[in-house]
This record gives C-alpha cells, structure tokens and sequence, in this order.
C-alpha cells in the first residue's frame, strides 16, 4: 500500500498516470536493490535507461533543431551534450526530487547513493523510458520538454557555469578569481565538499557537492546569478 502511494504521488509529480505501472516501479529499481532482493536482473532500471537515452537524444535534437535553425552541426552537437550529461540530468531530477523515490539495496542507501548524480541522471533517463514505453513518444516529448527542456536559460548557466564564469571575469571583467575549498567532510565513499567562488578577495558563490567539481559548479553557478542580478550581462 506504501508503494502504491509513494508512486502515485510521483506520478502527480509529473504529471503523467500509467497504464502500467510495473513501469514506473521499474524505472525507480536499482540493481543493488534487485541483487539485494535476488529478483532477475532484468527488473533494474537498466534497460529502461537504455531506451530513455535514445528518446531523450532525439527529442532534444529536434527542440535544438527547430530553436535554432541557423547553428552549425558542431555547435548542436555539443549543446546537446550540455543538455543531456550526467550533471544536467541530474540538476533536472533533484528539481524533482526524484531521489527519494527510486529503490535501492542497503549498501547503496548506507553510501549516499540516493543523492548521487550517476544514479538519480539515470533513474531520470529510465523514468523517461519508461513514459515511452506506456504513453508513446508524445507523453514522452512532453515529459522532456516539462523536466529536462524547460527554463533553458538559467539550465544553460548551469550547464556551462565554469566556463561561463572563467570567461565573464577574465575576459569581459579582466579580473583573477579562484576557487577555495572551504569543507570536506564524511567518510572516503560518501563526501561532501563545500567551495567558495572569489573575485579578487570577494566572496561571489558558495557551492556544496558529492565532489570538488560538482562543488565548483554550484558555486560558479551561484556567481554568474550575483553578477547577473547586479546588472552584468552574461
């Protein structure tokens, strides 16, 4: 009865109902917690993530396609990249919070795998397979275009903040920044790093992450926001 409600409650969320909801539980279902339960293996979320990638690729070449009808081949191919990686999908599950309805083994759960990128971007890429396989490519261009191609502009920021950052302070600013490594705390499989972005002594983002670069990222992110807000164009 628990589940049944945890995976309605998702499927509000969305914004989706299905037909088949062995689907959805599949989608959430991660092999340590198959292993764990000894039920075959083709019942994890890996298939589906299979089929989700291959969806998400074409829906995303078209939107790229059709936005922007003048951009050379190179220039889309690596956007979408951008769009469709691992750190991406990932910003797009926790505004979600997908994380807290996929199923995992003990060993995972104790690892802080609920919160980890590779996991959540691919539970993201299943769930998107998933609302293939149920719906068709209509409730599943839909769901990307809600979850994964919306609010693009500051999802872009995000995307590409390091190197957007790099380049307004150096390059349009000409000024140093660095990044300081603030935290790092939990043990050796499961650590949390807290970074400060600065500008010539000041303070312009706080980002915290499963990893310096994730760190680094939020932080970066941060600052393009603050400069953003004090009236720089980025």
């Amino acid at each position: 009865m628990q589940e049944e409600y945890t995976l309605k409650k998702l499927e509000e969320r969305i914004g989706y109902h299905f037909e088949n909801i062995n689907l959805l539980k599949q989608a959430l279902t991660h092999s340590s917690f198959t292993n764990e339960q000894k039920i075959n293996r083709s019942k994890n979320y890996e298939r589906l993530e299979f089929l989700g990638d291959a969806v998400l690729e074409l829906v995303s070449s078209e939107f790229l396609f059709r936005s922007h009808p003048d951009m050379p081949e190179g220039e889309l191919t690596k956007l979408r990249a951008s769009m469709v990686c691992e750190p991406s999908l990932a910003f797009c599950a926790r505004d979600l919070e997908l994380g807290q309805f996929i199923r995992l083994g003990k060993g995972e759960e104790s690892t802080g795998g609920r919160k980890r990128d590779s996991i959540i971007s691919d539970a993201m890429e299943a769930v998107t397979g998933a609302v293939y396989l149920d719906g068709g490519m209509e409730a599943a261009r839909a769901f990307i275009n809600r979850f994964i191609l919306s609010d693009l502009e500051d999802k872009q920021l995000f995307y590409d903040s390091k190197s957007n950052l790099q380049e307004l302070i150096q390059g349009t600013l000409k000024k140093d920044f660095n990044y300081v490594l603030l935290e790092e705390s939990g043990p050796e499989h499961d650590k949390t790093f807290v970074v400060e972005v600065q500008m010539e002594g000041r303070q312009l983002g706080l980002g915290c992450g499963r990893t310096k670069k994730a760190a680094e990222q939020q932080a970066a992110y941060k600052a393009l926001l603050l400069l953003r807000d004090e009236g720089i164009c980025i």
